[in-house]
């Protein structure tokens, strides 16, 4: 391999860490806050989930990031590293400021923002976008009823309970954050897989888009260890901003969240695990009571939602210029 290629997949590792860190707070925020898990044990037990699931569940996701967004003569190491670089400014920005943003959105916004301005807009698959742009839209809708439904569903089966269920719903979480944690390997660790065997095409070390045994387990690593060390500012941000969480929260956030999340890896689409616990979070707090959410910071984190695709587009289309005075 050469050192571009080699700096490449680098920094392709780089932004599944990051994907990780940024990304741990959806699956362990709502446990730790409903003091189901002690924050260490909930960040070890999502990691070793996220590492094995990819080899559990297959490599669908991969396919689509990979294959069917961008036009294979457009798939080059420029482009795909300029989309790397926009995506993970992108997640560094909204660790900064807490924000629970996607970095599938980045990085789908990044990869078209680098094509179009080196190869034109017909370099984007527009079928493969269509379907990538559906299930990124649709998983947080799916998420916020998810969570409303199975709050109103709990409460109903749990109506005159005593205070001892609390006790079943902090040790469920143990398994439905299992569940969550390998959905989102599943899902995102995909992302990373399908970029960087892009790049191995793109520079010749592969004939056809096939994900190796190699770059499966590296990219389950990466993700796993940045899971591991957790983005603490957005696990404040979703355990405490909007409601105070309580163990029912916990469980049933999970719940809807998971069956989603896995749903969407095993079809193939690239659905934003931040958005479908987000929205699962205000689901459910909804759904016991609609005045118990604090929507003004639903509004905030809808809004880094909306601008992350045209700014990680605008950021991968400067890097592409950068990089490709340099490459050529």
């Amino acid at each position: 391999m050469s050192p571009i290629l080699i700096g490449f997949i680098i920094t392709a590792l780089a932004f599944d860490f990051l994907n990780g860190f940024h990304d741990s707070a959806n699956i362990v925020a709502t446990m730790i806050s409903s003091r189901a898990v002690s924050p260490r044990r909930a960040l070890m037990l999502s990691a070793t989930a996220e590492c094995v699931a990819p080899f559990l569940f297959g490599v669908a996701v991969a396919t689509t990031i990979g294959h069917k967004v961008v036009q294979p003569y457009a798939s080059t190491m420029a482009v795909v590293l300029a989309a790397l670089i926009a995506a993970i400014v992108w997640n560094v920005i909204t660790w900064l400021l807490g924000i629970p943003s996607s970095s599938s959105h980045a990085l789908i916004g990044g990869l078209v923002g680098a094509a179009i301005v080196g190869y034109g807009v017909e370099a984007v698959q527009l079928d493969g976008l269509l379907k990538v742009v559906i299930a990124l839209l649709l998983a947080p809708l799916l998420g916020l009823f998810g969570g409303y439904i199975s709050m109103k569903l709990v409460l109903f089966l749990a109506r005159g309970s005593s205070p001892r269920i609390n006790w079943f719903f902090k040790r469920a979480q143990t398994f439905t954050a299992l569940a969550l944690a390998l959905g989102h390997g599943t899902n995102d660790a995909q992302k990373t897989m399908g970029i960087i065997t892009m790049g191995l095409v793109g520079a010749g070390v592969l004939t056809e888009f096939r994900v190796p045994l190699w770059v499966i387990a590296a990219s389950a690593g990466a993700i796993s260890l940045g899971t591991a060390v957790g983005g603490w500012r957005i696990i404040r941000t979703l355990g405490a901003k909007f409601y105070k969480i309580r163990p029912v929260h916990g469980f049933t956030t999970q719940v809807a969240s998971a069956m989603v999340v896995m749903s969407a890896a095993l079809l193939g689409g690239p659905v934003s695990t931040t958005q479908v616990v987000s929205s699962a979070i205000l689901g459910v707090g909804a759904g016991e009571r609609v005045s118990k959410v604090r929507w003004n910071v639903a509004g905030n984190i809808l809004t880094a939602w909306v601008l992350t695709i045209p700014a990680s587009a605008l950021l991968a289309a400067l890097v592409y210029l950068v990089i490709r005075r340099f490459m050529t």
